[in-house]
């Protein structure tokens, strides 16, 4: 596994960063594994802080809801290098490493090539757009073998990740 950094985007306009993400694919970490419609949701705090809600239902599409809170935090001027921290005194890398121009998919991603995350804006992506993501994860130095697909699957009305956020 390659030791270098992560390259990350050159900026990332936070105000059109916000919102729902869903998660496509991962390699997971232990408190998202067999997680069905994962939704992370950001909010830009007055104190330039980032609230995060991420949420899924555990084991199923019908299994117990799960929502986490981390705080994150800006670490550099491009605002793709964040700071994300789920359980105190515990702080976790979160690089923006990809993000298309429409703000539609994004790639976050870590140095220790441990944790990667493919998001998108909608439940779904066409195959092609998937396996340009996977594609780009492989050359980040993953073995994309280890990617896990999210499984989702949501009513005509959306995602409740807006209900979550709010909770």
């Amino acid at each position: 596994m390659p030791k270098d950094p992560v390259p990350t985007v050159s900026h990332v306009d936070l105000a059109r960063f916000m919102g729902d993400w869903y998660v496509i694919a991962s390699i997971p970490t232990f408190l998202e594994k067999n997680a069905y419609n994962a939704v992370e949701s950001y909010h830009l705090d007055s104190d330039g802080t980032i609230a995060t809600t991420f949420s899924f239902h555990k084991g199923s599409f019908e299994g117990p809801q799960k929502i986490m809170k981390p705080r994150g935090w800006v670490r550099d001027a491009s605002n793709a290098v964040w700071g994300m921290q789920f359980i105190w005194p515990i702080k976790a890398e979160y690089l923006i490493a990809y993000l298309n121009d429409e703000y539609t998919a994004t790639i976050i991603a870590r140095s220790a090539r441990d944790y990667v995350w493919i998001m998108a804006r909608t439940p779904e992506l066409t195959p092609n757009e998937y396996h340009a993501l996977v594609g780009q994860v492989g050359k980040m130095g993953y073995d994309p073998a280890k990617l896990q697909r999210v499984p989702q699957r949501w009513p005509p009305q959306g995602s409740p990740a807006a209900k979550a956020t709010s909770d």
